[in-house]
């Protein structure tokens, strides 16, 4: 088995680079991609910890893209760190978070729910800061029952404390992804909200017109039928399966490396057809 969508403390997730790496290893799993949001930081503690086994790491990164409904995410395989096209832009998506969180935090504050920038970045860690942090701020104090009721009361789309942030387009997202050498895939797409057959085949068809490489088949929300009906309309518009736990530690409890919410099981052969694009 492989996991080809992980975040760490470079992110989002609970777990240091290399405890994600040791883990997997203890598992069983052939390979793995560490997959922070907006960053590589992680990358080198996870390459040292990769080395001392068998298992191949992955270097990676998930984008937030702009979508006029539901979420688009890519996932970008195969990214090393240091200079790049996409790499540069990386930076200017950190920033916009960090305007993001402090207009959070002030609008927090405006409604009865003090939350202060310190106990958010201190209990980030990692470069790239999100809601879910300051979502674990929120429940620490007692504001909400847990991440998940942070997000649906006060974090998510629509909610009294969201804002938007800068990001990339889908074109521009996959563009840079494919000058840099590496390899775009959608993750998750059940997040597009589409409505219709047509709107999946226009999407699709758009994404992939623009050079995206794969599409998440294999994720924990998905049935295994689903999940053979999504490896389908991969194979479909020419785009390799792909998959991953969209591990987070205790951010994401219901969710644990390489199973998923526990019968996630995603085969290497995905990574034998991603890795060649």
């Amino acid at each position: 088995m492989i996991d080809l969508h992980l975040h760490s403390t470079a992110s989002d997730g609970s777990e240091a680079p290399a405890e994600v790496v040791r883990t997997a290893t203890d598992l069983g799993l052939s390979a793995i991609a560490l997959t922070d949001h907006d960053t590589l930081s992680g990358i080198p503690e996870a390459v040292e910890q990769a080395s001392r086994s068998a298992i191949e790491l992955i270097p990676g990164t998930e984008l937030s893209v702009t979508w006029d409904r539901g979420a688009m995410h890519l996932i970008v395989l195969f990214l090393q760190p240091g200079d790049g096209p996409l790499q540069r832009r990386l930076a200017e998506l950190r920033h916009g978070r960090n305007v993001r969180n402090a207009l959070i935090i002030e609008r927090l504050a405006e409604i009865g729910l003090p939350v202060l920038e310190e106990e958010v970045f201190g209990l980030a860690g990692g470069e790239s800061v999100g809601r879910p942090h300051i979502a674990a701020v929120m429940l620490h104090r007692g504001y909400v029952d847990s991440i998940a009721d942070a997000f649906e009361r006060y974090l998510g789309w629509g909610r009294p404390a969201y804002f938007s942030r800068v990001r990339l387009g889908p074109e521009e997202a996959i563009g840079l992804a494919l000058e840099g050498g590496a390899v775009p895939v959608l993750a998750h797409p059940h997040t597009l909200s589409l409505d219709s057959s047509a709107e999946v085949v226009a999407t699709l068809t758009r994404l992939a017109n623009a050079g995206l490489v794969g599409m998440e088949s294999h994720c924990p929300a998905y049935s295994p039928l689903e999940r053979e009906g999504y490896v389908a309309l991969a194979q479909r518009f020419r785009l390799a399966p792909s998959g991953g736990s969209d591990f987070h530690g205790t951010f994401k409890p219901d969710t644990a490396i390489g199973i998923g919410r526990g019968d996630l099981s995603v085969p290497d052969h995905f990574l034998d057809a991603l890795r060649p694009r």
